[in-house]
């Protein structure tokens, strides 16, 4: 072993950085020479700074404040709750099984229900409103029987489950009572299908969206969500006669933006009116049920099932791999065994490069490559290529490629414009169908590049489906994909939702997406969405789920994907000058009502009880722990804590100003060092860094850094009782094969269980990417990194060398001094040593810790902080309970309504004037900007392409490129307009900023860019 450490080692040293540790003889006398160096003891002001400087940052701290992971922090509200189950074979896979029929009901009752009211028994009708032409399922049937008591219902079940069956039925129950009934969607795609489908056998139909006009005054309407909340603003006659509103997709109600639509909708809709909720599996169902119950006083019913009617097999095509991996069965069984050949059969060196350049450019707003998954190269291309030609020769098509990027839905497509999937007949009913769609444009319109480039693709059974698709060709797209003309479509996730065109396999290209933050692994929710369009009802009997990877992945991540809770319905609901103006604009109507009447308040009000009891919990709990034999040690264990946690924010300043790029860049050029690292309160203690790579910060001057650094870990799924989870012994012996390491499935070994942990061989090097602000300090060591750390064995010694380090310096491993070494000569951090050196001396002469042992001292300081955590987590949850039992939002609304009067949108007594009713009819862009453009003139004198040219600025939603002026390049006659709109943009955020609301001045000029 010594031989083979000594090949390990590299140098140590504490003023340069300039030679290569892979190119210098190891020694290891240069180690005992350093050892001998740290521990000279001359009276040298240099040394005497070293000194005080390793001591200070040596210090050992007796309690965990150096881990916040330890204090408990109250749960968000309506957040899911994830428990772990006793033997994961018993957990539902997450996108249904077809073997379990069950059903799983609730009922909501508002709370003013007369005495000895009875609750209905459900039955089947005995005159039903429609009969169908195969048997109900049980989930079916149940939620039919609440319709035809009149009684609202929520269906929570999977795509393709037959929800749809739900609704006809309501439909169907309105005509026959000549009552007037509306089919909501949340996206015009899903309302155009719905208006067709209904039309085939209800013949007094509508449709209205923001697009299309159609019979609006039918008995039965179809519309936009956002249709329906505009003709509430309005008290629309209309709305008078409605007796029951269908909501498609009602989970689309936690969508960050369009989310508030569904809310204000259900809020504004009378009393009288009965609801079909229609929605994907949700685990808080009943709490929106109740929420129903409660704001409109009437019964809410839930039916949920896991059921699907047609199985599906989810497979992993590792990139460059040799074909498809199955990794869950249609009986929803995890292939442990096939997951790990998989994941060995990645191509190596893919993850590095995805997982350095997302931690250089997080943040950066940059919509690149990054933000599609990292490099799309031509191996994408091939493996899609080859998953195409496989789908194909097997049958298993039609098939659906989901992508989270237009663009490359696009460059998917062509890549196989030399294949041919439709014969001469299909070609000849494509053309005519085409052509008499699109004879409706304009001559002008027909000769635009994107409705002349999609008919040869369609021709050869290619389609494409996004959002930037003019909207009579995504319904062509639409009526060729249900008639199955088209073989291969290429979509975002849009197309998952609602549209009732499944196929019979589902690829994903990437199983990893582009948040606006951050790459992330999809939610549980979102790949359920998009998974359900694979298996036909009644034509396969079986779906095909395909993702492909070109980065590991850890079990636990994909095992969270296909096991996880679905994504909760959770409230986003916010305030808007358009909804404020479109309410104060209504007779007797309070704009507080929808603040009372949110469900995000009626969430807030519902956790209140539980954070109480919790917090009477937490506070009895404290009150039964003692701290010491008497009041005398618990007085010491008091100040020494204080004066520790004071020395630990002390440190942290040193931490900061150490972390300063000027100083320790220098030091990180090249692999070797060992550095200390921390990631989100976790100390993960020495590592040893791989790699360094930086990028400078696009329109800053400011650097940003990212280190590979090999971490001892654990991976946190072991820290259940592995004996009780199938497969968890193969886990533990593959978990060498995992190279890649995060905080989300890592944790540090901790001293208590390092021994068991290496005992059972769940202790593995890994290497995370970290930045500068995750080190706490720089050792003046440097060991030799072998060239490829993705083999097990090269990581294996890069530990052992670390733990014969750790063995050599049993008084701590040398540290790059912060004065000789790094350079520091701020006099800021020269108070911050002088204050950790005098504390640190406070603490040696306490009389906790002259006067008592150290495991007693340990006892007494953790005991006393453990009862101080519990103390602050109950406050804590007090505190929480006491704001939600305020009603949210109520002095944003206030500050709102200051800054419309200012601006001259309503009057000193609160009545609409014209800008306000001109700011009403604006809901696609900023309409406090967009106004006073208006009133100002500024499109007066301008051509029309000058106001598209202006416009588009107010709604395109990407960061701008340029790092200075951002209409640099812009000839003047559109860059004069461009200013104007800066100009009123200014005025406009001083004018909020005046009345106390929240806004940074130059973030919201910066929307508005000239960029399209």
């Amino acid at each position: 072993m010594a031989d083979e450490l000594e090949d390990l080692f590299g140098a140590f040293d504490g003023e340069n950085d300039n030679a290569s540790s892979h190119e210098q003889e190891p020694d290891l006398k240069k180690l005992r020479v350093a050892q001998e160096h740290a521990n000279e003891n001359t009276d040298t002001e240099k040394q005497k700074s070293s000194s005080n400087f390793a001591s200070i940052m040596a210090q050992p701290i007796v309690s965990h404040l150096s881990s916040t992971s330890n204090i408990a922090k109250p749960a968000a509200s309506g957040a899911a709750k994830v428990t772990e189950t006793e033997g994961e074979t018993k957990r539902e896979i997450a996108t249904g099984t077809s073997h379990d029929k069950s059903v799983r009901s609730y009922s909501a009752y508002p709370k003013n229900l007369p005495p000895g009211h009875e609750l209905p028994k459900v039955e089947p009708p005995k005159e039903p409103a429609k009969t169908y032409s195969f048997e109900l399922d049980p989930f079916q049937a149940q939620a039919v029987g609440y319709i035809d008591k009149e009684e609202s219902v929520l269906v929570a079940a999977h795509t393709s489950a037959g929800k749809t069956a739900v609704a006809e039925y309501a439909v169907a129950k309105s005509l026959k009572q000549g009552q007037r009934v509306v089919y909501t969607s949340p996206i015009k795609a899903l309302s155009n299908q719905k208006f067709r489908d209904l039309q085939e056998e209800f013949s007094d139909v509508g449709l209205m969206t923001g697009d299309i006009t159609i019979n609006p005054t039918a008995t039965a309407l179809v519309m936009t969500t956002e249709i329906l909340r505009s003709m509430l603003y309005r008290g629309s006659e209309l709305m008078r006669e409605v007796a029951w509103v269908i909501y498609d997709e009602v989970h689309y109600m936690r969508d960050s933006e369009r989310g508030v639509v569904w809310e204000e909708s259900i809020i504004l809709l009378p009393h009288r009116v009965r609801f079909v909720f229609l929605s994907a599996t949700i685990p808080n169902a009943s709490q929106f049920a109740e929420w129903i119950a409660a704001i409109h006083h009437q019964p809410c019913h839930v039916v949920y099932t896991n059921y699907r009617p047609t199985p599906l097999q989810h497979y992993i095509f590792p990139s460059g791999g040799e074909g498809l991996h199955l990794v869950v069965d249609d009986k929803g069984a995890f292939r442990q065994a096939n997951f790990q050949k998989a994941m060995a059969s990645l191509q190596s060196g893919s993850v590095n490069v995805a997982a350095a350049e997302a931690m250089l450019n997080s943040g950066n707003g940059k919509k690149n490559n990054k933000r599609n998954g990292g490099k799309k190269g031509s191996g994408t291309f091939h493996d899609l290529k080859r998953i195409v030609k496989l789908v194909m020769e097997r049958n298993l098509n039609p098939v659906i490629v989901f992508s989270f990027s237009k663009k490359d839905c696009e460059k998917f497509a062509l890549a196989l414009k030399e294949e041919e999937y439709n014969d001469d007949v299909e070609k000849d009913l494509i053309s005519r169908v085409y052509h008499n769609a699109i004879d409706s444009l304009s001559e002008d319109d027909q000769k635009l590049p994107q409705v002349q480039a999609l008919l040869p693709l369609l021709k050869k059974g290619i389609g494409i489906h996004h959002g930037g698709l003019l909207p009579i060709l995504k319904e062509i797209v639409e009526i060729l994909f249900s008639e199955g003309l088209i073989k291969i479509l290429f979509a975002t996730e849009t197309f998952a939702i609602g549209i009732n065109m499944p196929a019979k396999t589902v690829v994903f290209t990437n199983t990893r997406k582009w948040d606006g933050k951050d790459m992330r692994w999809l939610t549980s929710g979102e790949y359920i969405q998009m998974s359900g369009r694979a298996g036909r009802r009644g034509k396969d009997d079986r779906g095909i789920v395909i993702q492909m990877l070109d980065e590991k992945m850890e079990p636990a991540v994909c095992k969270s994907i296909l096991y996880g809770d679905p994504d909760p319905l959770n409230s986003s609901y916010r305030i808007s000058y358009n909804m404020l103006l479109n309410l104060m604009r209504v007779e007797d109507v309070d704009p507080e009502y929808l603040l009372r009447a949110s469900f995000h308040q009626f969430q807030r009000e519902q956790d209140a009880p539980a954070l109480l009891s919790q917090a009477e919990e937490l506070e009895q709990e404290a009150e039964n722990i003692t701290v010491g034999d008497n009041d005398d040690e618990n007085r010491l264990a008091s100040e020494y804590f204080n004066m520790e946690h004071q020395l630990f924010l002390t440190r942290q300043s040193i931490t900061k100003t150490i972390q300063n790029p000027d100083y320790i860049w220098k030091f990180l050029n090249t692999p070797g060092r060992m550095l200390d690292v921390s990631i989100d309160g976790d100390f993960y203690g020495w590592g040893v860094l791989v790699s360094s790579s930086s990028k400078r910060i696009p329109g800053t001057p400011h650097q940003q850094y990212a280190l590979d650094v090999l971490l001892g870990c654990m991976d946190r799924q072991f820290d259940t009782d592995i004996s009780k989870r199938k497969g968890a012994d193969e886990d533990a012996e593959n978990v060498s094969l995992l190279w890649r390491g995060n905080p989300v499935t890592c944790r540090p070994v901790t001293a208590a269980d390092k021994e068991d942990l290496v005992k059972k061989k769940l202790i593995s090097m890994r290497v995370f990417t970290v930045g500068l602000q995750q080190l706490q300090r720089l050792s003046a060591i440097r060991i030799h990194v072998p060239q490829n750390v993705q083999l097990p064995e090269a990581r294996n010694k890069v530990a052992k060398a670390v733990e014969e380090v750790m063995k050599r310096f049993p008084e701590g491993i040398p540290l790059l001094d912060a004065v000789e070494d790094l350079g520091i000569k701020d006099d800021a951090f020269q108070a911050h040593l002088k204050r950790a050196e005098t504390l640190s001396a406070l603490m040696s002469k306490h009389a906790l810790a002259t006067d008592f042992d150290e495991a007693k001292r340990t006892v007494l300081i953790r005991t006393y902080e453990k009862k101080l955590d519990i103390q602050r987590q109950a406050k804590a949850y007090r505190d929480e309970a006491r704001g939600f039992q305020t009603m949210a939002m109520k002095d944003d609304l206030k500050r709102m309504k200051r800054v419309l009067k200012k601006l001259g949108h309503v009057d000193a007594s609160g009545v609409i004037q014209t800008k306000g009713r001109a700011a009403c009819e604006i809901n696609t862009a900023n309409e406090l900007v967009v106004v006073e453009m208006i009133f100002a003139g500024v499109f007066n004198d301008l051509s029309p392409e000058q106001c598209v040219s202006l416009l588009s600025c107010l709604t395109f939603s990407e960061p701008s490129k340029d790092e200075g002026d951002p209409a640099q390049g812009l000839k003047s006659f559109l860059s004069n307009p461009f200013y104007k709109l800066q100009e009123i943009a200014r005025t406009v955020v001083r004018v909020e900023a005046s009345c106390g609301i929240e806004v940074d001045e130059d973030e919201f000029v910066d929307q508005f860019n000239p960029g399209m």
